[in-house]
Formats: C-alpha cells, structure tokens, sequence
C-alpha cells in the first residue's frame, strides 16, 4: 500500500513526522510512504537519517499552508503547498490514502476540491473516536465541520457512521443514535426532532432513538449522530476533561484512553478518496496511529462502500 503523508503539517513539524513515520514502517512491513514537504529541508533532517530510504520517497512541495490561512483562499493560492500536492497525488490514484496534522479547513477544502464528494453526499464531514466505559469505542460526528444543518445532513451523516463503524471497527450491525436533550421522540428542537422521523424511518441503519450527553461513554450506542457545533462542543469537553485529569496526577486506565494519541486521525466520511485528518499537536506516537489508521481506513475500501452505499 502507498501512504502519503504531510510532513510539513503540524506544529512540530517536520521532526515528529519522520520520527512517526520511523514507528509506522515497523508494524506496516508492507507500505511505502510518500512524504510531501520542502525536499531540501526534509532530506536535511536528523530524524531522517533513520528513516528506511528504499521504502519511502519524498515529494517536493515547498509551500505551506498554515493555520491562519484561510483554507479555500489557501488551496487555491498554494497550489505547490504539501497538502495541495499530496491531494493530487492522491486524486490521480498515485497514492492509496493522504494523512497529515495540518490545517483541518485546507484539508477539507482541498479533499472537496480534488478528490470531490461522492454523489449523492450532501455535506462530507469528520468524527471523531470516543472511548466506552465497556472497552469499545463510539463514533461521533459532525466533529465541526458542519456546524449548521438540517435533517437531511444528519440523516446521512448516520449512514456515513455505520458504514465506518461496521467496516473499519468490525461492528456487524451498528447501533445509531441520535443526541439530543431527552430520550423522548418530541424532546429537542427542530433539527432534531425532524432529523428523528427521518433516522426512524431508515432502513439503512440500525437506529435506536435518541441519547443524551450523560449516555456518550456509556457503551449504548456506536454511532452518535450531531450537528457539527455540538459534536465539537463534546469533543473539546472530552479533551479538557482528560487534561484536568493529567494536570491533577490522576492515573486511571479508562481515562487514559481519552489520549488523542491513542487514535492518531479521523478519516472525511463521504469524498471520493481516503484522506485523514490528525491534531495539530500530534507527537511521533499520534502520527504513527494516524498511519496506522490510515492502513485501515484504506484496507477496508471504506471510500468505495460509501459510494456503492449512496448510489
């Protein structure tokens, strides 16, 4: 399998990449990587010297976008930025997945842009992987790539949950449901109690009604369908909840796997190609799990059964 990888991307970049690269080639025997960043800078580095040279090559991409450029203006202006590029490849079938920690907006642009929604996606959009009080993980999404929209958006967004939940995470049949502030079919407001006739109604999906915010971690359900203004709301709850818990010196073995380390990436759900998004703030352990995630992601042909799904 070809991966590519924004080296540039990323707020220790270039060196936590390579390093993270290091660690993926050890438990993916079987890959090459492409790594798309400045060449001169990159073959430079210390932390390359370790990479294995015969299964990895490096694209010259000598732009960056950063994270306060504005992401549509920034794809369009960049053109020669790493993730523009590595997009490229990835559209024109050169590369099997793109993964990189740099501006989730370019990033998301950029896949809409270039590799393209599949038809009949409305919006793409992006999860994020919660940890269960019983050992599993739930899917969460929108994270906040949506944050305004109607019931159509979630309904889909739920077909999108279960096709990764059951392909990715092996879930046979995955339960979805629907957040909001009461279990009660009439509880919430407009977009959810609209979006809940619609998630009924499906028989795409194994629905089971409305959760509340208490029930996330609970285990009750593995796909949690949001807007993407609440689901990120969550997200950074859960994130600030697990720093408090570090900066007190608490050690709990279910807490520590709130660690975004822990899962590395979250694949866009509903474009063409596989692209995954990793935090800003990834270490060398983070982009190794984003690569490895991206393995998966791209193993499980997770793009090409949207696409059937939606056609």
């Amino acid at each position: 399998m070809r991966i590519g990888l924004d080296v540039s991307g990323g707020d220790f970049a270039p060196k936590v990449n390579l390093e993270g690269v290091k660690l993926a080639m050890e438990e993916l025997p079987s890959c090459t990587f492409f790594l798309f960043g400045n060449k001169e800078e990159v073959l430079a580095h210390p932390s390359f010297i370790d990479v294995d040279q015969e299964r990895v090559q490096v694209i010259h991409a000598p732009e960056q976008i950063s994270f306060k450029d504005n992401p549509t203006r920034a794809i369009l202006r960049k053109p020669k930025s790493s993730i523009s590029v590595g997009l490229n490849w990835l559209s024109t079938r050169k590369i099997d997945v793109f993964s990189g920690t740099g501006n989730t907006g370019a990033m998301l642009v950029g896949s809409i842009y270039k590799s393209t929604t599949i038809p009949g996606v409305i919006r793409p959009c992006i999860t994020s992987t919660l940890p269960t009080i019983t050992g599993g993980k739930t899917v969460l999404l929108d994270v906040g790539s949506n944050a305004d929209c109607k019931a159509d958006v979630l309904s889909q967004f739920a077909v999108l949950g279960s096709i990764y939940a059951q392909h990715v995470y092996g879930k046979k049949k995955p339960k979805v449901a629907l957040l909001n502030i009461g279990e009660e079919e009439s509880k919430g407001n407009l977009l959810t109690i609209a979006a809940h006739e619609l998630l009924k109604s499906s028989d795409e999906i194994n629905f089971i009604g409305n959760i509340e915010g208490r029930d996330i971690f609970t285990g009750i359900a593995d796909v949690i369908v949001c807007d993407g203004y609440t689901g990120n709301v969550v997200l950074k709850q859960a994130e600030g909840i697990y720093s408090l818990i570090k900066k007190r010196g608490i050690s709990d073995e279910y807490f520590d796997r709130f660690n975004y380390e822990n899962y590395g990436g979250t694949p866009i759900l509903g474009i063409r190609g596989n692209v995954i998004i990793g935090h800003g703030i990834s270490n060398d352990i983070a982009i190794k799990n984003m690569l490895l995630h991206s393995y998966e992601v791209a193993s499980s042909g997770l793009a090409k059964k949207i696409k059937k799904a939606f056609k």
